[in-house]
């Protein structure tokens, strides 16, 4: 009789300090097979084109900035543009970096109204594309000009099961699903890691990829480096569900079971002595 209560407390014991994890066979770790992987990134898939909505800080500067002011317009150097590496974080002043020049939101058309140039449209153009294009332009005008073109307004959003949730401005203009999650603090124990899903807007067009965190070969996808207004969703995974659906109440009522039936052991085995 002893040894049936014995056998009880410890299948108890077990039963409340066990959790089984059915997504055990999924490793936390990141890029498992990098050593193995062909990294055959082109420059086609992290090439971001210049969106409807973008806001371009573009300065002209040159040896004489005076020749240069009409180019210029409305600015002075005590301006400043300021983005938030960190906005929708928990540390919103952290990562911030003032970017200075005059700002030219894109229209519809997909044109910007630059002084004395006029119109120049952006459509399908690269950063450096427009930026080549905007300095042989210059050239008529000014002597050797340099054309600094940064995007303002570069965002993107990470939802799901992550540490901090929101949207993120990146004053790099430039990011990788990487330096997306880096800013939202990683993903949670219960991130799925092997279907992470991106939504992406581009010329109007709403696409969606997946990318496994795992795999190596993630770094090849056209998902690899976010583009302006991407969306990167985590996905729960089976433990997350199992929790979700499990009474919260569940842990204590074994806790409770399996104190109740050691109190019962104990007294009977005194009773026994």
């Amino acid at each position: 009789m002893r040894g049936k209560i014995l056998a009880i407390v410890v299948a108890s014991s077990l039963v409340v300090s066990c959790k089984v994890n059915p997504n055990a066979k999924n490793d936390l770790n990141y890029m498992q097979n990098i050593e193995q992987t062909a990294i055959s990134a082109s420059a086609k898939n992290s090439a971001n084109t210049i969106q409807v909505g973008d806001q371009l800080i573009i300065l002209i500067t040159a040896k004489d900035m005076d020749v240069v002011k009409p180019f210029n317009q409305n600015y002075s150097s005590s301006e400043l543009v300021q983005t938030n590496a960190l906005a929708g974080g928990n540390t919103p002043n952290q990562g911030t970096v003032a970017l200075s020049g005059p700002t030219y939101i894109v229209d519809a058309n997909g044109d910007v109204d630059f002084p004395v140039l006029g119109k120049l449209n952006t459509s399908g153009k690269t950063m450096m594309e427009f930026k080549d294009e905007v300095k042989t332009r210059m050239t008529q005008y000014v002597i050797n000009p340099t054309v600094n073109i940064k995007l303002a307004n570069f965002k993107v959003t990470v939802l799901g099961e992550v540490n901090r949730q929101g949207d993120y401005v990146v004053s790099s203009g430039h990011a990788t699903i990487w330096n997306a999650l880096g800013l939202a603090g990683d993903l949670t124990q219960y991130g799925k890691r092997d279907d992470v899903l991106i939504i992406r807007t581009e010329n109007g067009v709403v696409s969606h990829g997946r990318v496994n965190l795992q795999d190596a070969n993630l770094i090849n996808s056209p998902y690899y480096n976010l583009k302006q207004g991407d969306a990167v969703i985590v996905s729960a995974n089976k433990v997350r569900d199992l929790t979700s659906k499990q009474n919260p109440n569940t842990t204590l009522y074994l806790t409770a079971a399996s104190i109740a039936i050691t109190a019962v052991a104990v007294v009977i085995s005194l009773f026994k002595k």
